[in-house]
């Protein structure tokens, strides 16, 4: 394969994105569009794609952009939505608000409903949570003992370690500076499955 130009590996991407967004692909006149081209101008950087074998083009159609299979990710990926911030402190208050998507690979991530949310605070600091970091949830309504879970306690949503005990549910910090959580009324939104943290 050539290498692309600078100008060609965004129309790839945004090509990629698309497909992942919409499951077809751009039209040529999409292309042109989002990068402010004609539609001749988008025409041939489409047509340079196809020449340095990145994508193919099946002419007889008008949404016709196929992805090499090296290209396309999407096959081993999987677009997680961000539903906002969870407090790893003091519960506060989440509504469940899109914020764009995480594309995480496939091999990383169990089967189920997943969702993402963006930590604030230090309570978990002592499981390797940080403020800042993107936790991946699974949806489930139960936890077993010991697992990190994220749940809603009085309209506020926190990330703790859950335990049943007797008579209540102790929801508990990894941070003796936060004090645990008891309740009885509790309910689990999703377990924790893995952390993404960005650095810089």
């Amino acid at each position: 394969m050539k290498t692309l130009t600078k100008r060609q590996s965004e129309i790839l991407q945004f090509i990629r994105e698309y497909i992942q967004d919409n499951q077809y692909p751009p039209a040529i006149r999409e292309i042109g569009r989002n990068f402010n081209i004609s539609v001749k101008g988008a025409y041939d950087h489409v047509k340079a794609l196809e020449k340095k074998q990145v994508i193919s083009i099946n002419h007889n159609k008008s949404r016709a952009i196929i992805l090499t299979p090296e290209e396309d990710s999407s096959k081993d990926t999987q677009k997680v939505p961000i539903l906002g911030n969870v407090a790893a402190g003091l519960p506060l208050f989440a509504e469940e608000n899109y914020d764009g998507s995480l594309v995480l690979p496939m091999d990383v991530l169990k089967k189920g409903n997943l969702f993402a949310l963006r930590v604030e605070g230090e309570s978990m600091i002592g499981a390797g949570i940080f403020d800042g970091d993107m936790a991946v949830f699974v949806q489930q309504p139960i936890a077993e003992n010991g697992e990190i879970v994220v749940a809603m306690v009085d309209e506020a949503v926190t990330l703790k370690r859950f335990f049943k005990e007797k008579n209540r549910i102790r929801l508990q910090a990894e941070n003796l500076a936060y004090p645990s959580i008891f309740t009885q009324d509790v309910k689990i939104l999703g377990k924790l499955i893995t952390i993404i943290r960005q650095y810089g």
